[in-house]
């Protein structure tokens, strides 16, 4: 910085002027001196209040603020000083940090005016604070901790300082966000107020805007946090609209703006339906067109609520349909879109507030087909109803009213309801019009160029040439219909072959636009006005060259690429109102293929059309063999079925045939055995009846005590798997109860396991029990095995007596099991009951440790108080002896004590 000519002031001053620079010269060498002096002083001030007034006086330095209205060349210099001054601050980046550092203070002395001194260098050199900021280590989560502060002062200024710190940076605004900002701020605002609230509700709404403002992130955590459901509440207006206070105003349109950027045109196509979806579904977009049909209202907020509606329905089926449905409260009920409609085309409403009409319905019309054909049925002679206005009767009124800025905003609303929609464009050319009494009704289409050719006003040109411009693109009837009135072409092409001034220089582009779709999009169904002969009037009264620069004349225009930039019409004045951001994008569309097409020659169109020929018949021949192909695939895909539901039909019949030849293997099996049966018991008839007996055993009784021993030993293992599972409950009871005795319930846990060690005896005598009865079992067995391979025959009495000897066993056993049985359902229940007291007694331990836990937290507390108000006492006796206060410590009292006692002990 060059100091013998601050701040960029030239050299032919007045002398009074160059002695005033030396000595603000001079100052500025003293106070950047001043600066570093004071920031010396506050990394060595212990005292908070000396810290708050060096901390304040850097601020004065610093700021620009002056309460006192100052002319423009003196608040110049003084911000240029403050910048200045602020440069000379951030010269060390340390004392960004020292401030931040600072800012952790509690004391209100020192943090309200680091608070201002940081939001004061921000103001004057932002992005290199930010910078500073985001690479300090917690330097933004400080800066979030001053929303908590229960000061409103520092808290207020802590929301000035954020707005300030997250201008312009996106990266600030996602740590902002992702610190809980959104929380935070929506808390403040509803404590505040809502839209009634002061200025602080102002401040977290102008912060709320920074941090969502083209910050795709930040917009999708406020979506995702469910943050738009807490939006509703703002926009609940009462009957009583009147009497709005200024405040009420501001904060309710920054409101309305903050929903405006949830669902900008400019946002990703996604994030903005995603948006729209939950705003229909919570209920905000039902609030906001309450207050669109409330009255009472102010002006600029139905104007802004107006344009908050229309971005949340743009591009929406559902919303367009809901918004369809909307109906004002008047007798009879209207639709609120006629009710908008009828403000858009009177010319005593407000410009800014018919602007935004017209951008609303070009938002319910935006890619939506079915508010299109509904649009346009209200002009068709079979829809009008004479009894009722419709949205086709005020769009005609505004189109042929003598005001031009509704002849213009007419016009360009009934474009947008043909826009891409080719079955419209034919529909409007049924429409027709009764322009006098005794005169037969002309068509739509005519009565526009019948007004265009009478030379009204620019803007009213304007309208209906972009009407006409684009009810014709990409519709060859329409084409046909305009050529078929002998006195359209005569007059575009005097209009575009005139020399005229600049303001008819637009009109002219606009007439080489018409002219040039009807050139390409001709099906050449007029011999007169084909294409080749269209060109060649072109060439012979006009000039290629000619026709090609005056065709630019329309992207040349300077409101031309302002429209361009986005879709909301927004006009400084209302004769700048000229040009539709779609009708923008048409023109970029068609303005290089009308240019080639006009210098083509005829021998250039006839190759082109028989190329175009040659690939319609390759597009039809392709067509017969996609066809083709979907047949042969729907038939492979028919094919394939069959062959499945084969394959299952085949599978289910060889499951049948081997389940039938199972059953015929088991037939066999039964006849062989039956057969070998019937041989046996004949040889033994024929031998000796008594061979049918072994040992005094029939053959049938010995395999019925096999599985009567079978069913033992299998009832057996399964006693000794429960007993294990028993053992192991018992032993783990067991270690619960010796892990849960206490003082309280001591001698319980004794009797229970005393209870538990005796059960587990019983278990014990059950099982010698079980072991006796196997191997009695085994020695049945084995005698049975023995008897079996006996070949002696003794007497009938001895078979007898073994007979009945074994039954009494088996009889004996059986009840041994039916008791062993019942002995172990007592004791599955005892242990039951045994589990239950252990659980019991878990939950009063449970409860003792809980007790036990809270005393302790509560003992922490109190000391942890004791300890605060220690050091409370410290530091206030500190103070006491450094303002020169005699002050006695505890060590002084208990020695003045312990010397008193002494003296008495003497005196005794």
């Amino acid at each position: 910085m060059v100091l013998g000519a601050p701040l960029g002031y030239a050299a032919d001053r007045t002398r009074s002027d160059r002695s005033r620079y030396s000595i603000i010269n001079k100052l500025l060498l003293f106070t950047g001196g001043l600066i570093q002096h004071i920031l010396m002083m506050i990394l060595n001030i212990t005292d908070s209040e000396i810290l708050g007034y060096a901390l304040d006086t850097l601020y004065n330095v610093i700021s620009n603020d002056e309460e006192e209205e100052q002319d423009e060349n003196a608040q110049k210099q003084g911000d240029d000083l403050g910048t200045q001054f602020t440069e000379k601050f951030l010269q060390d980046p340390e004392h960004i940090t020292l401030l931040l550092t600072l800012l952790e203070e509690f004391d209100f002395h020192v943090r309200w005016p680091g608070v201002k001194l940081l939001t004061a260098l921000l103001k004057n050199q932002g992005i290199q604070v930010q910078g500073i900021v985001l690479v300090s280590p917690m330097g933004v989560s400080r800066l979030m901790d001053l929303l908590a502060d229960s000061r409103e002062v520092i808290r207020n200024d802590g929301l000035l300082l954020l707005q300030q710190l997250t201008k312009g940076n996106a990266a600030i605004q996602k740590i902002v966000a992702f610190e809980n900002a959104f929380e935070r701020l929506l808390d403040i605002i509803t404590e505040e107020g809502s839209s009634d609230g002061g200025i602080v509700v102002e401040d977290c709404l102008l912060l709320l805007v920074n941090l969502l403002k083209n910050n795709s992130s930040n917009q999708n955590f406020f979506k995702e946090g469910s943050y738009i459901q807490r939006m509703k509440p703002w926009f609940e207006v009462g009957n009583d609209n009147s009497g709005w206070s200024a405040q009420k105003v501001t904060n309710l349109h920054l409101m309305l703006q903050l929903v405006r950027v949830m669902v900008s045109p400019v946002n990703s196509p996604g994030a903005t339906a995603s948006c729209q979806k939950c705003m229909y579904q919570c209920g905000l977009l039902q609030q906001l067109c309450t207050i669109l049909m409330a009255t009472g209202v102010p002006a600029d907020i139905l104007t802004e609520t107006i344009n908050t509606v229309s971005e949340v329905i743009r591009g929406s089926q559902v919303n367009q349909d809901y918004f369809a449905s909307v109906n004002a409260p008047s007798n009879p009920p209207r639709p609120a879109i006629v009710v908008l409609l009828m403000s858009m085309v009177n010319e005593r409403q407000p410009f800014v507030l018919r602007c935004a009409v017209l951008y609303c319905f070009q938002c319910f019309l935006y890619k939506n087909q079915k508010g299109q054909g509904e649009i346009v049925a209200t002009l068709l002679p079979s829809t009008i109803d004479a009894n009722s206005i419709s949205a086709g009767q005020l769009l005609c009124g505004g189109l042929f009213s003598a005001d031009s800025h509704s002849n213009w905003c007419a016009a360009v609303a009934l474009a947008h309801a043909l826009q891409d929609n080719l079955t419209q464009k034919e529909q409007l050319l049924r429409v027709q019009l009764a322009t006098s009494l005794g005169k037969p009704p002309v068509s739509l289409l005519q009565q526009c160029t019948n007004i265009l050719s009478q030379g009204s006003k620019v803007q009213t040109r304007v309208g209906l040439l972009m009407l006409l411009c684009t009810w014709v693109s990409n519709c060859p009837i329409a084409v046909t219909h305009f050529l078929h009135n002998q006195d359209n072409v005569p007059f575009l092409t005097a209009q575009i072959s005139e020399n005229l001034g600049e303001d008819e220089r637009l009109v002219q582009g606009l007439c080489a636009l018409l002219l040039g779709i009807c050139i390409y999009y001709n099906d050449n169904s007029l011999e007169n006005y084909t294409k080749e002969k269209l060109k060649q009037l072109i060439e012979k009264r006009i000039g290629k060259e000619n026709f090609v620069e005056k065709l630019g004349f329309i992207t040349k225009h300077e409101l031309y690429s302002r429209a361009a930039l986005k879709p909301q019409p927004v006009f400084p004045s209302p004769e700048q109102m000229l040009f539709d951001h779609e009708f923008t994008r048409l023109v970029k569309e068609l303005e290089g293929l009308i240019t080639k097409a006009v210098h083509k020659s005829s021998e250039e169109e006839k190759k082109e059309e028989e190329v175009k020929k040659t690939l319609e018949q390759h597009d039809n021949i392709v067509t017969q063999y996609k066809e083709l192909i979907r047949e042969q695939d729907a038939q492979i895909q028919e094919l394939k079925e069959k062959v499945v539901s084969m394959t299952t039909q085949t599978e289910q019949l060889q499951a049948t045939v081997s389940q039938q030849q199972s059953q015929i293997q088991q037939h066999k099996d039964q006849y062989n055995i039956l057969k070998l049966k019937l041989g046996k018991e004949n040889q033994s008839q024929s031998n000796n009846q008594g061979d049918t007996q072994v040992n005094g055993l029939q053959t049938e009784e010995l395999s019925q005590l096999r599985e009567q021993l079978e069913e033992l030993r299998r009832q057996q293992t399964l006693l000794q798997t429960q007993l294990s599972e028993k053992d192991a409950v018992i032993d783990s009871l067991k270690s619960a109860t010796q892990a849960a005795e206490g003082p309280a319930g001591g001698s319980d846990n004794t009797e229970l396991l005393q209870e538990l060690e005796a059960l587990k005896n019983q278990v014990q005598s059950h099982l010698a029990e079980i072991g006796h009865l196997k191997a009695e079992r085994q020695e049945l067995q084995r005698r049975a095995e023995a008897a079996s391979s006996d070949t002696a025959h003794p007497s009938d009495n001895s078979s007898d007596a073994a007979k009945a000897e074994l039954e009494s066993r088996l009889a004996a056993q059986t009840s041994e099991t039916e008791k062993l049985k019942e002995s172990r359902s007592e004791l599955e229940k005892q242990l039951a009951s045994a589990t239950s007291t252990v659980a019991i007694l878990q939950t009063e331990k449970s409860k003792l440790q809980t007790e036990v836990q809270e005393s302790k937290k509560e003992q922490d507390d109190l000391l942890m108080l004791l300890a605060d108000q220690d050091q409370k006492i410290h530091s206030l006796k500190q103070k006491l002896k450094d303002l020169g206060e005699t002050v006695e410590d505890e060590d002084d009292i208990d020695a003045r004590d312990q010397t008193s006692d002494e003296e008495d002990e003497d005196e005794d």
